[in-house]
């Protein structure tokens, strides 16, 4: 074997998860304070920046992955800003005396719009001679511009001198302080803009003051209103409404009945001085720059939350917080340390990275509230290690069906897999099969023949219309490193064919280009391959090994459809070395492995993965031997060359023509 061969890696068991030995002791020093903000640095730096710009042109977009809970999140961001400190105000419309259908806007210290109401009643039923010192109080205990430009308007008016049967209608007030912000989660006209009803009295349809009901702007006024982005752009129509409300800093209230009725009545409209912040997915805000070019225009600043908690860039005992964060809100049993280290490499598998944990809140409060309940089975007052891995397997159980459907056609060769044995021109690749909203591994049976040609390689799969452009991609690479192997002095006279056997529907992905590759040199050097070995891997033009996804499904895949049919102890995977830190395999997996029954290798280098799985060295791909990979190619090569240039070869042989 060549040094690359010797450098191949099989791993141990304690590789094949996360190693959280160092993890468990500052865990474990409770209490820690409740945060579902750990590890948001990034975020909570736009947000703050976002706050400080006070302009109509400076509002942000939250950027939430799946799983965080948005009520929580900014609930907590707003303590620790904190939010904009601008002041906040009752308001209330009140009768216009000189316009019965435009009711007049008063902004009052907040928690006082009710009293002030009040003592404008007992206004209004002075008479107009005692009114001097009723009128000063009032101006002093509510101090109000718009308020004391209606008193000026009304102090020597009688309740006969204004229109309707209303005097006010306080739409917004708040008792003690006001929320720092309000949360439009359901976003429709009336929930965001507010409403205006109309009455039907003795057949005259008509609105009042009372019939003003304000929406989550109106409350958010003078602080932050957060809306999601999705809801809101269900309607085209909110999002321009939205955007010329925040242009002109004026909230104008909708037509009474929403236009379903031929009524006019419109109060004035309200003064705005909000912060908005819109949350949604990532791929949305880029979405809307692209579409919306007013969008960059209001909403500069993105907060960008992570799902993932890094461990090498923020102390471990910061992720505690966050464990409080989740046991406040599912009261689960302590755990042990034992079941500690197993919740914390479950949290680093829906990662898919060993040193990554993750704040996926709601997937791990599903998981928790399971685990505790087996606990609770068990009369436990410790969730141990057995309990979260029970409830691992029952997840992987219930989301298994199509695929022990899959394995089982291959188990009973109705999809024909070796996995056992040698065979020239044949490999199992591991691919990743989504359907229905699952995921799962299987392997594929790829396989290659050589014949007399220019060099090419077909790819069947294109061929067929069945290939994606980036595994198209990837066939062409290894054209390229096989070029770059035994062409680069002459032409390569034998083409190839490839393609992934009993496959029906469409491949994509560059995940095979290692074992295509592989396929090819065992069917070029006719030496065979050993069938009890998968692969998966991508390549460049220098044969070197690069990451693949799903790798963790993959593997577990394979390991399936061998474990059906008996570990032997020549079973096993090779994947990218690159791949090491994503792997998350279970426990049954990991037990095999220790056994002696199951390998997982690591391969920096296509060499390596061809020596292991054809059992003898690459060698030198410019001298012709029968002792390695690269010299039986060669000497095929020659012979070709030699028969192609021969007089007497191929079709003139037969007429003896020299």
């Amino acid at each position: 074997m060549s040094e690359q061969a010797q450098s191949l890696i099989s791993l141990t068991a304690a590789e094949l998860t996360t190693n959280t030995e160092g993890w468990i002791s500052p865990l474990e020093r409770a209490p820690f304070p409740v945060s579902a903000l750990v590890g948001q640095k990034r975020a909570l730096q736009a947000l703050q920046q976002a706050m400080r710009s006070r302009s109509f042109y400076s509002h942000a977009y939250a950027a939430l992955p799946p799983g965080l809970i948005a009520q929580d999140i900014f609930s907590e961001v707003a303590l620790k800003l904190p939010f904009p400190s601008k002041p906040r105000y009752d308001w209330v419309y009140l009768a216009n005396p000189n316009d019965a259908y435009s009711p007049c806007c008063v902004w009052l210290p907040i928690g006082s719009a009710e009293q002030a109401v009040m003592e404008l009643w007992k206004l209004l039923e002075l008479p107009l001679n005692e009114r001097a010192d009723q009128l000063s109080y009032i101006q002093g205990q509510f101090p109000s511009s718009s308020f004391s430009h209606y008193l000026e308007q009304i102090k020597d008016k009688s309740f006969d001198d204004l229109p309707g049967n209303e005097l006010a209608n306080v739409v917004v007030s708040y008792e003690g302080n006001a929320p720092s912000f309000e949360f439009c989660q359901r976003v429709t006209a009336s929930d965001l803009f507010g409403t205006i009803k109309v009455q039907n009295i003795e057949g005259t349809v008509s609105s009042e003051l009372h019939l003003i009901r304000p929406g989550a702007i109106h409350r958010a006024n003078g602080g932050v209103l957060i809306i999601d982005a999705a809801e809101l752009l269900t309607e085209q129509s909110l999002w321009r409404r939205l955007k010329h409300t925040l242009r002109t800093g004026l909230i104008e209230w909708p037509e009474p009945g929403e236009g379903t009725q031929g009524i006019f009545y419109s109060p004035e409209p309200m003064p705005l001085d909000v912060k908005v912040l819109l949350t949604g997915p990532a791929e949305l805000f880029h979405q809307l720059e692209v579409l919306d070019p007013d969008f960059s225009n209001f909403f500069p600043f993105i907060a960008d939350f992570s799902s993932v908690f890094y461990v090498d860039e923020s102390e471990i005992s910061e992720y505690g917080s966050f464990l409080a964060y989740l046991q406040q809100e599912t009261r689960h049993r302590p755990f042990s340390s034992e079941g500690l280290a197993s919740f914390l490499e479950w949290s680093t598998a829906l990662c898919e990275h060993q040193r990554e944990l993750s704040l996926d809140a709601i997937r791990l409060i599903q998981l928790i509230e399971e685990v505790d309940a087996l606990a609770a089975q068990d009369d436990a007052e410790k969730i141990n290690r057995d309990h979260v891995e029970r409830a691992a397997q029952l997840q992987r159980y219930r989301g298994s069906r199509i695929a022990e459907l899959n394995w089982r056609q291959i188990i009973e060769n109705q999809i024909q897999i070796d996995s056992s044995g040698a065979v020239v021109g044949q490999i199992n690749g591991l691919t990743v099969v989504s359907m229905t909203g699952i995921e799962f591994g299987e392997p594929s049976r790829i396989t290659a023949t050589v014949h007399y040609g220019d060099g090419d390689i077909i790819d069947i799969e294109r061929k067929s219309e069945l290939s994606g452009s980036i595994h198209t991609k990837g066939v062409m690479i290894l054209t390229a490193f096989l070029a770059n192997l035994f062409a680069q002095r002459e032409p390569m006279p034998l083409s190839a064919t490839l393609v992934f056997e009993q496959s029906y529907h469409e491949v994509d992905g560059d995940s095979a280009s290692l074992a295509e590759l592989c396929a090819l040199l065992s069917s070029l050097s006719e030496l065979p391959i050993q069938q009890s070995i998968a692969v998966t891997g991508a390549i460049d033009q220098f044969g070197n090994v690069q990451a693949v996804g799903g790798i963790n499904e993959k593997i577990s895949g394979y390991f399936e459809v061998c474990k059906a049919r008996g570990l032997d102890g020549t079973h096993g995977v090779i994947i990218p070395a690159s791949n090491q830190s994503n792997l998350h395999l279970p426990a049954e997996i990991r037990d095999a492995v220790t056994a002696g029954l199951f390998h997982v290798y690591t391969a920096q280098t296509v060499y390596q993965a061809a020596e292991k799985l054809m059992n003898m060295s690459c060698g030198d791909a410019e001298r012709v031997s029968d002792q390695s990979i690269f010299g039986r190619v060669r000497k095929r090569l020659h012979q070709v060359h030699h028969e192609q240039e021969s007089p007497r070869s191929g079709f003139w042989s037969l007429f003896g023509k020299n």
